[in-house]
């Protein structure tokens, strides 16, 4: 996507905005699609079928993209060919659109599944074994994503900067159609988790059921009569939550012989559900306001524009080596990479020798940290974009100023930074906190806040970019960085984040300290028919 918003610029011929908002959008589509993907997944086809099937369909969007640079026809033609640039017409927007939507697809299978079904490879049953394990899983995972988009932030640009965008955009083709060729080619050695039953469907029914049972009294002396109502496979009788204690209602039952088969199974189960209905359910609904925490996130680490600045900078590294514009982001993924390797071996240990805990920081400690690092990041881009366009003010607006493009490089380490801490925090969060049945929805969630953070920059661009340029005036948010004034967006950034940060830890405390209420309060002893006396 580095490179992306450079082709459309300079291929499409498109304005800076019109080409971030383009990009916004798709990233926007491959954020929020892979909870389609997690519901497919979990409910029908199960992960291992999702992230093939998603796979080729990463191959078909990689080749049409491919496509648009081989045969002319398809984008507009260079600008020097004809008097004035013309727009790309409606049929080769479509074909360029259907690409990205193929990835988005794609990216819709493969991201909410592959983390999940790695972790499903793991069979250790200890639990303090099993969540060391899955800690250090969860880093080696994201080094791995860091190095490979290092190699697509720099290999993968270098070869677009130096042997062009066919050549460039070819390569991807061929891995992601290796990619694919190997995951069938490993299948037999996978270990593969069956789909479960519909759980949208389970929610809607735990939802009615609470309705329908509105009534139905929760006091200690009302609840003395009646029994709770399990899956008839569970084998750990939990107690409902006190929390979002509604929800409880469903899961009551009040006439056995009436509501219950000679199974035990519910005979409607729009009027009652089970306990473990109830409690996944009541799990996606706590997690949602700390979610919704990361959207700020989302939207700090688009460093789209950091792209545009590096263009207009002096980005030799050296007297013989020019690091390419779209290269400038790829040190975001070397600070997540970085520490992502050394946390479990080096930086864990010195976090538990610091804070006398055996645990060291807690998840959403390290959610926090993410958040305060990436307000940081934004004020630091605000100052260097201040510096670099008085400079670029001072030697008379030349096409590449002296100042070095190095000078985005904190910037970008910091985004790193905040996406180690709070990105790797989050998806541990919910891996942890939602049901194993709901493991690839659990990995969704991240990604739809990047996409609910993607529609806000389009929002907040289109906004700034309408109100800024009206009545004949410069818009902040120009083609020419220079005449803009970019660093007002990134102040508007750094604001938004330091208010963003007051809501997360007002939903901490909201949360509160007890992870999981339900899971404390267990039974072994399985009821008789599936369900339960209450105490």
């Amino acid at each position: 996507m580095a490179t992306m918003i450079i082709y459309l610029m300079h291929e499409y011929h498109m304005e800076a905005a019109a080409a971030a908002s383009i990009i916004f959008t798709w990233q926007a589509l491959a954020n929020i699609l892979p909870m389609f993907g997690a519901y497919v997944s979990d409910s029908y086809l199960g992960r291992f079928r999702t992230i093939v099937l998603a796979s080729f369909s990463c191959v078909m969007g990689t080749a049409m993209v491919w496509l648009t640079t081989m045969l002319p026809g398809l984008r507009p033609p260079a600008c020097e060919l004809t008097s004035s640039c013309q727009s790309a017409t409606l049929p080769q927007l479509a074909m360029l659109f259907s690409a990205f939507l193929l990835i988005s697809l794609g990216s819709a299978g493969i991201r909410p599944c592959a983390i999940a079904f790695g972790a499903d490879q793991f069979t250790i049953q200890n639990p303090s074994k099993r969540e060391k394990t899955l800690q250090a899983y969860f880093n080696a995972y994201y080094a791995s994503v860091g190095i490979a988009l290092i190699v697509a932030f720099t290999v993968i640009v270098y070869i677009v900067d130096r042997h062009g965008w066919k050549v460039g955009f070819g390569v991807p083709v061929g891995l992601t159609a290796l990619s694919a060729s190997l995951l069938l080619l490993a299948s037999p050695l996978y270990i593969k988790v069956d789909s479960k039953s519909n759980i949208l469907l389970g929610f809607a029914q735990v939802i009615v059921a609470a309705i329908r049972n509105r009534n139905l009294d929760l006091s200690k002396e009302s609840l003395v009569v009646l029994r709770y109502h399990y899956e008839k496979s569970s084998l750990n009788m939990m107690v409902p939550s006190d929390k979002l204690r509604f929800f409880n209602k469903a899961c009551l039952v009040k006439n056995p012989e009436e509501e219950l088969g000679i199974d035990g199974v519910a005979k409607n189960p729009w009027r009652l559900c089970t306990v473990e209905q109830v409690e996944d359910l009541k799990s996606i609904i706590r997690v949602l306001p700390l979610w919704s925490s990361g959207f700020m996130l989302g939207l700090t680490m688009n460093q789209t524009f950091s792209v545009l600045q590096a263009e207009t900078m002096d980005r030799h590294i050296g007297p013989n080596f020019e690091l390419p514009a779209a290269s400038i982001s790829v040190f975001i993924f070397i600070t997540l990479s970085l520490w992502s390797s050394c946390y479990d071996p080096f930086i864990f240990p010195l976090i538990v020798r610091i804070t006398k805990n055996p645990t060291g920081l807690s998840l959403k400690q390290r959610m926090g940290i993410g958040l305060l690092l990436s307000i940081l990041a934004t004020a630091v881009a605000t100052a260097v974009e201040i510096v670099r366009r008085r400079t670029a003010i001072k030697e008379g607006f030349p096409a590449i100023m002296s100042m070095s493009a190095m000078w985005l490089v904190p910037q970008n380490g910091l985004v790193g930074l905040a996406e180690a801490f709070n990105v790797i925090g989050q998806v541990e969060f919910f891996y942890d906190q939602l049901p194993k049945s709901m493991h690839s929805f659990a990995m969704a969630l991240w990604t739809l806040g990047f996409g609910v953070a993607n529609m806000t920059g389009i929002v907040l661009v289109k906004m700034i970019d309408g109100i800024t340029g009206g009545d004949g005036r410069v818009s902040w948010l120009t083609s020419d960085l220079n005449k803009g004034h970019y660093e007002y967006y990134y102040l508007i950034l750094t604001l938004m984040g330091v208010a963003n940060f007051f809501y997360f830890l007002v939903c901490c405390w909201a949360y509160g300290n007890d992870a999981d209420e339900g899971k404390k309060k267990t039974r072994t002893a399985k009821g008789e028919g599936g369900e339960e006396n209450i105490p």
